[in-house]
């Protein structure tokens, strides 16, 4: 977290399995800093795949795809917006497609299906929010946010997971650190 009381967002806990033991990354996270994190999974199932995450995961557009909706919580308020989603092939009938919490997170219950991630590419933007996104995260009217899109590859270089997030970007900061060699 800064000093001003940003939160300060790292994605390498979230692309690693910590098994079922231990607590979902976010979770985790925001005790480590003290705070409390959470989150609310608002719908989950198989939906037509729309135009963005057809090209991330490789599948045809308009065909099934396993989506999570979740609202991510910091301290009880609004954080972040969270769609992640799987090819239908690896997600579909699993906990994936069902809105009950996963013991160990989402990454670690891929990993048991056998699809771990080896790659990740993420893109982030920077827009005004629709007005159903304004409102989901209580932002002021003049309130930019981050847009990250995230897709998750596998050793053949299969994606296993996109994710679609949304989160205020005067309340964010995110931190990439990279290991070269």
């Amino acid at each position: 977290m800064t000093s001003s009381g940003d939160w300060v967002s790292t994605s390498m806990p979230y692309l690693t399995p910590t098994g079922r033991e231990r607590p979902e990354a976010w979770g985790a996270e925001a005790a480590a800093a003290g705070r409390k994190g959470t989150q609310r999974i608002v719908q989950a199932g198989e939906v037509p795949a729309p135009g963005e995450v057809a090209e991330l995961l490789g599948v045809t557009e308009g065909g099934p795809v396993v989506v999570r909706r979740r609202i991510i919580e910091l301290d009880g308020e609004p954080n972040e917006l969270t769609d992640t989603y799987y090819p239908v092939e690896i997600a579909g009938g699993t906990p994936l497609a069902a809105t009950a919490k996963i013991r160990g997170g989402a990454v670690t219950l891929l990993a048991e299906l056998g699809h771990s991630g080896v790659t990740v590419r993420e893109d982030v933007t920077a827009r005004m929010p629709s007005e159903e996104e304004r409102a989901a995260l209580r932002a002021g009217p003049d309130e930019p946010v981050l847009r990250l899109a995230r897709v998750t590859l596998d050793a053949e270089g299969r994606a296993i997971q996109a994710d679609l997030m949304v989160m205020p970007a005067t309340r964010q900061r995110l931190r990439y650190e990279i290991r070269i060699g």
